[in-house]
């Protein structure tokens, strides 16, 4: 058993993240580990705090004996301006989604990128990575897109319903890895780009629960094509479903989900997390959630006969 000097107290801070999985995939991994380690969502909508607060948020945490906190939206990028260390990853990227507390200094990470990375590493193993198509050049995406890049793929067509946006990342990509070819690409050109791409990256809310179907047309989709999403609820979005039937080697976003924890589990404990019971915890929690979404919608439709 673990020492009181020993437990870890961390939280989570943005907006709707009470919902989150991150919480009880920490605990459940430290309770295996004999770690006492106790992870709290703190929602700004239920506080009524503005994004900005990020930083009183850092204080206090620092204050009440918190050893470290994961940032979400809308305080990725926010919360840099309160910090005392950011890694080489989280600078480049200019989003901070881990922050360290340690001796009263706030120490910025990104474990978005590196949960992608090792998403690909362990669930895609041995990948084409010459030529990769993704969809979705947001938040998100630039983590993506940056664990990509530095995972070694050569061309990266960067599709964005906005074309500004996709420039800009474009811009920004080619700048940190001038060896790479990153071009901001449009939705109309996905007819021309798909046969000549390895795989294809998906990271827009498209298939989301709130924002069922798919993010492109699933012809355009070949059964030699890798495809990942980053979409985790569902676990099993339709483009993971189509692709898997079509013969593709697919990656449900739930291995994202469970890489970036796995990091920043290790960040707050110094401790590595096992990503396969990590995994497996994380899919029980969907299964869960699934079975309370089916019993909540077969209430509502007796009901409303």
């Amino acid at each position: 058993m673990s020492n009181r000097a020993e437990s870890v107290l961390v939280g989570l801070v943005g907006e709707g993240v009470m919902p989150s999985l991150t919480p009880p995939m920490h605990e459940r991994e430290a309770d295996v580990q004999g770690l006492r380690l106790l992870y709290r969502p703190i929602d700004l909508l239920e506080l009524k705090l503005p994004a900005t607060a990020v930083g009183d948020l850092l204080t206090a945490a620092a204050r009440t004996g918190f050893n470290g906190l994961n940032i979400t939206h809308p305080c990725k990028q926010l919360v840099l301006g309160h910090l005392d260390e950011i890694s080489d990853d989280a600078a480049r990227l200019g989003a901070v989604n881990t922050v360290l507390i340690q001796d009263g200094r706030f120490i910025g990470h990104n474990t978005d990128f590196s949960g992608f990375a090792s998403a690909l590493r362990d669930g895609l193993p041995n990948a084409k990575l010459d030529r990769v198509v993704q969809l979705g050049a947001g938040g998100a995406g630039s983590a993506v897109a940056y664990a990509l890049l530095k995972a070694g793929v050569a061309t990266l067509d960067l599709v964005d319903v906005d074309p500004a946006r996709a420039a800009e990342r474009a811009d920004e990509l080619s700048g940190l890895f001038p060896a790479a070819t990153v071009t901001p690409r449009s939705t109309d050109e996905l007819p021309q780009l798909m046969p000549l791409a390895d795989g294809l990256v998906h990271c827009t809310p498209i298939g989301m629960a709130a924002h069922p179907g798919l993010p492109l047309d699933i012809e355009l989709v070949e059964s030699r094509h890798w495809v990942a999403d980053i979409v985790y609820r569902p676990i099993e979005t339709q483009l993971v479903r189509e692709a898997r039937a079509k013969g593709c080697k697919v990656l449900d976003g739930g291995r994202m989900a469970v890489g970036q924890a796995a990091d920043a589990f290790q960040l707050f404990t110094g401790k590595e997390a096992d990503r396969d019971r990590m995994r497996a915890h994380f899919l029980e929690l969907i299964a869960v959630e699934d079975a309370a979404t089916a019993l909540s919608d077969a209430t509502l439709a007796k009901a409303a006969h």
